[in-house]
């Protein structure tokens, strides 16, 4: 029997399918439209009280008094900016946002700056105790903030820092860079050494090796840490209230002061919220594609 004889009389062998599980072919069946109509949905819900408050701000206040914002939708004519209006002449508001501004920018700038100088100590350069002075951070990480307010503040009142914007930068400056100082050592540390020797062979410093390669390879850590201290320092009330008076007080405090007279100034309550919440959202976007970037560094080598 010739050789061709033989494979015709032996069947073709069938390729074997892999048994698949209930919850793979489950995940596929609700991987498509059905999943992206549920993240809609979902998404919708979270933004009904965003656009609450807007609307709410856009009312007057015998309209708030009245009815629920929902009913803009039938009468538009409800619609109007004196509420704004009023919180522009509201010398407390716009005082705490200014103060906002003045302990966020700062406080932000300073644990993004020294935070990078200090992760790049940690992960490059040799000192003695260095890990043990890493760790040492990385333990001030489960200090809770409650902890340092009454201490923190008789120093700051010994030293004349007591319910200063200055000393308000400083509390949260301290209590930031545990944090920046563990997220960007171990980012840094992920550079490729390579890169870093063959800049130092070319004669760069230590300061123009960080400035010149370094910075721009941790761009998405340090944007990422950006976002995060300016959401907590913008958003802070418990740190404010205890080290600021009336004269220094956060967006965070005043319109918590403004709650306690709600019949009064219902006015000024919807758009002071809203104004609050609407500027770490913008500089959340504004920012978002280094945050994702940011999130994501690490997760593949």
């Amino acid at each position: 029997m010739t050789t061709e004889a033989v494979t015709k009389a032996i069947p073709a062998a069938q390729p074997v399918k892999a048994r698949r599980s209930v919850g793979s072919r489950l995940a596929e069946a609700v991987s498509g439209g059905v999943v992206r109509v549920v993240l809609i949905v979902v998404g919708l819900f979270w933004l009904v009280p965003t656009i609450g408050l807007l609307l709410s701000s856009l009312r007057s206040p015998e309209d708030m008094s009245a009815s629920g914002w929902w009913t803009v939708f039938t009468k538009p004519s409800q619609l109007t900016f004196d509420s704004y209006q009023k919180l522009l002449e509201n010398s407390d508001i716009t005082n705490s946002l200014l103060n906002t501004v003045l302990i966020t920018v700062p406080a932000t700038v300073l644990v993004v700056v020294v935070g990078s100088l200090a992760g790049y100590a940690f992960a490059w350069m040799e000192f003695p105790g260095r890990d043990w002075w890493f760790l040492a951070v990385v333990g001030l990480l489960v200090v809770p903030v409650q902890v340092a307010l009454i201490p923190i503040a008789e120093l700051f009142g010994k030293i004349g820092l007591f319910g200063t914007i200055f000393g308000v930068v400083l509390f949260h400056t301290g209590y930031g860079l545990p944090f920046a100082v563990f997220l960007l050592r171990n980012f840094f540390a992920e550079i490729p050494r390579e890169l870093l020797e063959a800049a130092r062979l070319d004669g760069a410093g230590e300061l123009r090796l960080f400035a010149r390669v370094v910075m721009p390879l941790g761009g998405p850590a340090i944007a990422s840490l950006g976002i995060f201290q300016f959401l907590w320092v913008w958003n802070d009330m418990l740190v404010a209230l205890v080290f600021t008076k009336s004269g220094t007080q956060p967006i965070t405090v005043a319109l918590q002061t403004q709650v306690r007279q709600f019949g009064n100034n219902i006015d000024v309550l919807a758009p002071g919220a809203f104004i609050s919440m609407v500027i770490p959202l913008a500089v959340f976007f504004a920012f978002q594609r280094q945050f994702v970037s940011g999130v994501m560094a690490g997760a593949v080598k």
